[in-house]
């Protein structure tokens, strides 16, 4: 957003330039605004303020209610629903003849309150560290990628083949060509 005392000082740069005989939008241009812009500038009589940010804003009619809220924590804290997460608790309360509010009401409190960090019967994701692979000599770290060929028979050519770490060599172990994708899914 830019501010009033900067909207005066681009209203006076672009007359100064348009009096000195530039044309109004490329003068526009270099301001990085449009003719539009500079004229509804131009033609304010109060400041150039903004009035977006002033304005008193009223609340939502379905906005969640002090005592909702408390509801809906104290519910996702309660000793049976503790360990479950609102796509669990909701259509339990649900099949219960009570509704409370939305499941992405409960997501809102519960993330309000840092309160949704995990929950439900599995352990929470622990951060491991990637696996590292170094090879000091020949023949200790090998990989491997299969990779799709176009050919004339679309989907149905793959490139296989094997290389170590260590010399970055590629060797070629086998060719297969796939007529059936079935094949693959017998197995």
């Amino acid at each position: 957003m830019i501010s009033a005392s900067d909207c005066k000082a681009a209203v006076l740069l672009i007359s100064e330039a348009v009096d000195s005989g530039a044309v109004l939008y490329k003068a526009c241009a270099e301001l990085g605004i449009s003719k539009r812009t500079y004229n509804r500038w131009k033609n304010t009589d109060n400041d150039y303020i903004d009035k977006c940010t002033t304005c008193v804003r009223p609340e939502p009619a379905n906005k969640l209610k002090t005592e909702e809220r408390q509801l809906i924590f104290d519910t996702m804290n309660s000793e049976e629903f503790a360990s479950k997460t609102p796509c669990e608790v909701v259509p339990i309360l649900a099949d219960r003849g009570i509704y409370i509010a939305s499941e992405s009401s409960f997501y809102k409190v519960l993330k309000e309150a840092n309160e949704l960090s995990h929950r439900g019967r599995d352990h929470a994701k622990t951060k491991r560290e990637v696996s590292t692979h170094k090879a000091t000599g020949p023949n200790q770290v090998w990989m491997w990628d299969i990779t799709y060929l176009n050919g004339p028979i679309k989907g149905k050519y793959y490139y296989l083949y094997f290389f170590q770490i260590y010399s970055v060599e590629r060797l070629l172990v086998g060719k297969f060509t796939i007529v059936n994708p079935q094949i693959w899914l017998r197995n």
